[in-house]
């Protein structure tokens, strides 16, 4: 997450998305606790579809797509829309525009869907939509969100800049393990993110999501204090509450392991 502890989840999470054209459906995008469980059933199947948290593009997981695709898989990196850095109406981009993409770059599945931070809440709608194309998701020190969740209710004007949030990142310890390039890559690199992103409710229809094989990555903060911060009412971790078929696997460093732990983070997606 991209606050200070998972309690602070009503503020918008720390990392973004996707690709901004949403490929034909089956098509992959043009360019673009605290132990490990067992490997997975089926293991090795399966397109794997990253998607970024706030401010970011498919350019995030260039580390660890590169490590998957040199094991044969599959894998579609996104960007969502509104997150090029010269789309003309971010300000008209909708969480469910965020949604539609993932849900493209799924296709029927099987799929493993893979979400960073803020884009929770567009796969968890994604997941909604389609449960059934999904052969594992995994969340990236995030978690699926319950239906009517906005990451920000509040929030006005067209977008969210990373500069908003960037001296609170970094005073609470998120960039930790994070080297002075990649901070510099991340700040240079970063797009505003879609207001709609951050204020619309997420619509869920369909509780099939719930048993749909999922695993937590803890990296900010262990599964354990998750755990504790769902059971003391945080709101953005009302959603794992519900689930009923969810692994967690501590990963310590910070907010952003595809940067500070590409190669471990890999191997976790790659063993479902």
């Amino acid at each position: 997450m991209d606050a200070a502890s998972p309690q602070d989840a009503a503020s918008p999470q720390g990392a973004a998305s996707p690709q901004g054209t949403a490929p034909p459906t089956g098509s992959a995008p043009q360019g673009a606790e605290r132990t490990q469980p067992d490997r997975a059933e089926g293991a090795g199947t399966g397109r794997i579809v990253l998607v970024p948290g706030f401010w970011l593009g498919a350019w995030a997981w260039d580390e660890v797509a590169g490590i998957l695709r040199e094991q044969g898989r599959e894998v579609v990196a996104l960007t969502l829309p509104g997150l090029e850095p010269d789309h003309p109406a971010r300000g008209e981009v909708t969480l469910e525009d965020h949604a539609a993409a993932i849900l493209d770059a799924m296709g029927d599945g099987p799929a493993v869907l893979v979400a960073h931070s803020g884009a929770a809440a567009p796969a968890t709608i994604a997941l909604d939509r389609r449960p059934e194309a999904v052969r594992h998701a995994v969340w990236v020190d995030t978690c699926p969100v319950v239906d009517g969740h906005a990451m920000d209710p509040g929030l006005e004007g067209d977008g969210l800049p990373l500069e908003a949030a960037w001296e609170e990142e970094l005073e609470g310890g998120s960039m930790r393990d994070l080297t002075d390039e990649q901070l510099a890559e991340f700040r240079e690199r970063a797009v505003t993110e879609p207001a709609g992103a951050v204020r619309d409710p997420a619509a869920l229809r369909d509780e099939r999501r719930l048993d749909v094989p999922q695993t937590l990555v803890a990296t900010a903060f262990s599964g354990e204090e998750y755990r504790a911060y769902a059971e003391q009412g945080a709101g953005f971790l009302r959603g794992l509450d519900e689930q009923r078929a969810l692994a967690v696997v501590d990963l310590p460093t910070g907010h952003w392991p595809m940067w500070s732990k590409p190669a471990e983070l890999a191997a976790i997606i790659a063993a479902r």
